[in-house]
């Protein structure tokens, strides 16, 4: 039998009166995870990996202000574009730019709470606020620079983009309740998608190196998971009666 007022099934048992409560488990207590179970270990190592390569170009691209032999050899002799290009690349760009960025996380993060709800939306914003607080710090650190004094190590633009692309993929996987693999797959191709199209527009625009946005796109795949696995973290250890 189960009690109307609470939801709990309720068993009688036929000596005496003696009844036995079973509660059922309270299903929307347990929100979903920001980070889906199935793609912490995959995204765990492409997090390492990222971070491994911003270091590394980080190392080599210290103090510089010119192209390294990666850069001349991607990088074309002439970076004009024509339109509808160049229009294209200026609509990226103002996507990392202040206001583009802020109106952008603002749709994005409105758009996932259907998804997964507020850790969805969450993720979306201090998953950008933390990239970007990266980049900046990464850019005074480093020290690369280009067109005179102009901070370029890593690609903010880049790695913004690369990280809001991640928000939204994680949530559509775990609602699409996709397994490792192409969970792994979606993800991956959302933030490559999204990195080489923003990294496009900046090395066509002469705003950065080649290597600049192979670093924010890096640091993108590194911050947004741990940034993921803060929030679940952070959110279950809040919960009344979690210890």
């Amino acid at each position: 039998m189960t009690c109307a007022c609470c939801g709990a099934e309720v068993r009688t048992g036929a000596v005496g009166n003696v009844t036995e409560t079973r509660s059922r488990p309270d299903v929307r207590a347990t929100p979903p995870p920001a980070l889906p179970a199935s793609l912490r270990a995959p995204l765990g190592l492409a997090a390492a990996l990222g971070a491994l390569v911003v270091v590394l170009l980080g190392v080599v691209s210290a103090s510089h202000s010119e192209p390294g032999r990666v850069d001349t050899w991607v990088q074309p002799a002439s970076t004009e574009l024509s339109s509808p290009w160049r229009t294209i690349a200026l609509a990226l760009d103002f996507l990392g730019q202040p206001v583009g960025a802020v109106l952008l996380v603002g749709v994005l993060a409105v758009g996932c709470l259907p998804l997964r709800g507020p850790r969805a939306a969450a993720l979306v914003v201090v998953g950008a606020g933390l990239t970007v607080v990266t980049t900046t710090l990464l850019k005074h650190l480093v020290g690369r620079t280009i067109h005179g004094d102009n901070l370029s190590y890593p690609s903010g633009h880049t790695a913004l983009l690369t990280a809001l692309a991640l928000a939204v993929a994680l949530p559509v996987t775990g609602r699409a309740r996709l397994g490792r693999t192409a969970g792994t797959l979606l993800v991956l191709t959302a933030a490559l998608v999204a990195g080489a199209a923003a990294g496009w527009a900046q090395v066509s625009l002469g705003a950065h190196y080649p290597t600049d946005a192979l670093a924010g796109w890096c640091t993108a795949l590194t911050v947004l998971p741990a940034t993921a696995w803060l929030i679940d973290r952070t959110v279950d250890a809040a919960r009344p009666g979690r210890r």
